[in-house]
């Protein structure tokens, strides 16, 4: 027998206490009618929060008053005119037409036939759900905003719920719902996430590169995500490492990165540092943009020692004195260089960093290099100078700065330990299966930004050859017309 508690030196009675409750009969037409009021009131608040099922509802009781004062042919021609007007308005302006009438309809009819219908089972299969004392609790889906790629589902999430416990389950979500993948993604608000359920993969079709107007170093238009938006990718005080293994798309990358730059190179606020340690096989096709191409020296001269990563140090070298400069002439006056022509953005692109890291055999130049490349990875991005680098293998011992780059991008990789040496921990748990990138989707990966938590999905354009040739040659013929418009400027002055 369990001993007998005490409260206050008396013992304690822990007999159950017995309630007894008088049952209230209830007729079955006050429960009809309480369930219609319920379902009433519960359709018109939708009605008033969703503003399509609004204007719906107040067309369909503008035509029934209409036929009940004038008659049906009133009522028809209005109905056949509204008609006509909506066909006019998606031929003549389809992308206000579908964000004003084509997404809000599909986001509804997702919700309604997808995602209300299956909430419960799903939530409960993918152990979401909670039952306490007989009662179930379940994450509350808030609403559902739809593209032709993907459905933007905000939940509220339970008592107790991490946005880790969905990315963790997000496959199975996928399953669920009958769409391709699930990537959980945060919001505003710590108890609200935002599940981004992938219907139709827009990264599957190959994006052509875009021709920018204008120079906007916060805002590169590199490609398009995988919520069917243009990508955009910010290089101002930013240092970029982009993670692949052969044939993952490294290349289309960086070429998409110079023809965004072309502005800026045409008028002079950006300069290209390039070293191509492949001995110029890979980048050479730019060299008239590039303002110093460093490709290792000449076959006669390899076999000296060092003498190959020579011009590779140098230029690093000379990256380091115009940063100690800037820093001198800058100190005080603001915190982020802003590149003008006479002081531009200096953009250092290393095709295979691996190559300067990892791969020199003279230890002193590699001591050189490695020294140089710390220096600017850590002291650059606020004084104008960015680097741009490609590699392979992200391990440590081949790449000891990688944490120095607050942008990562991993495209195809043959490890799943390779994610998380690029993206960082957890980022596979978030959806960024970079291993799994299908070889026959270039230009695919995962882009992480210091300061965003959960990494992006994207497709880079693809660069051609023929692309290229037509990039360098657009490039340099608007710098020398700006050139020769300067000259004669300064001619007539």
């Amino acid at each position: 027998m369990s001993p007998t508690p005490f409260t206050r030196g008396q013992a304690t009675d822990t007999t159950p206490v017995r309630v007894h409750t008088s049952s209230l009969r209830v007729g079955l037409v006050f429960v009809v009618a309480v369930w219609l009021i319920r379902r009433l009131a519960g359709l018109v608040m939708i009605i008033v929060r969703t503003p399509l099922l609004l204007a719906a509802a107040l067309v369909i009781i503008g035509l029934a008053v209409l036929w009940s004062r004038f008659g049906t042919w009133p009522a028809v021609v209005a109905a056949v005119l509204l008609v006509v007007g909506l066909v006019v308005w998606r031929l003549r302006w389809p992308a206000w037409f579908t964000r004003t009438v084509g997404n809000r309809a599909r986001s509804l009819g997702r919700w309604f036939w997808i995602y209300r219908r299956s909430w419960q089972p799903a939530m409960i299969t993918a152990n979401l759900a909670q039952h306490r004392d007989g009662t179930e609790y379940l994450p509350q889906l808030l609403d559902v905003t739809s593209t032709r790629w993907v459905d933007r589902v905000r939940v509220r999430l339970l008592p107790g719920q991490t946005l880790d416990d969905w990315a963790e389950i997000a496959h199975r979500l996928a399953q669920s719902f009958a769409v391709d993948a699930c990537r959980v993604h945060s919001t505003d608000h710590v108890q609200v996430i935002e599940v981004w359920a992938l219907h139709r993969d827009p990264l599957t079709d190959t994006v052509a590169p875009t021709d920018p107007a204008d120079l906007d170093l916060d805002r590169l238009e590199l490609g398009r995500a995988e919520s069917g938006d243009r990508f955009r990718l910010g290089l101002l005080g930013h240092h970029v490492l982009v993670v692949g293994a052969t044939g993952s798309g490294k290349g289309s990358v960086i070429w998409s990165m110079i023809g965004q730059l072309a502005p800026g190179l045409v008028d002079g606020s950006v300069r290209l540092w390039v070293i191509d340690p492949k001995g110029g096989m890979e980048l050479a096709p730019g060299e008239a943009v590039f303002d110093r191409f460093a490709h290792g020296t000449t076959a006669t001269d390899a076999g000296e020692v060092g003498l190959w990563e020579g011009s590779f140090a140098g230029l690093l070298d000379d990256a380091v004195e115009v940063m100690r400069d800037r820093q001198d002439r800058l100190r005080g006056v603001t915190r982020l260089h802003q590149p003008t022509p006479g002081d531009p953005l200096i953009v250092i692109i290393i095709d295979e960093l691996a190559s300067l890291t990892a791969y020199v055999s003279d230890r002193s130049m590699r001591k050189r290099i490695d020294a140089s490349l710390s220096l600017l990875l850590s002291q650059g991005r606020a004084v104008g100078v960015s680097v741009v680098a490609a590699v392979q293998d992200p391990r440590k011992d081949t790449i000891p700065v990688r944490d120095l780059f607050p942008t990562r991008i991993c495209l195809r990789v043959t490890e799943p330990e390779h994610v998380t040496l690029a993206l960082g921990a957890g980022t596979r748990a978030k959806g960024a299966q970079a291993e799994r990138i299908r070889h026959d989707l270039p230009g695919v990966g995962f882009v992480q930004v210091d300061g965003i938590p959960e990494p992006t999905r994207v497709r880079f354009a693809h660069i051609t050859d023929p692309d290229i040739a037509a990039m360098v040659t657009k490039i340099t013929t608007a710098a020398d017309h700006d050139q020769q418009l300067h000259a004669v400027g300064g001619a007539v002055a």
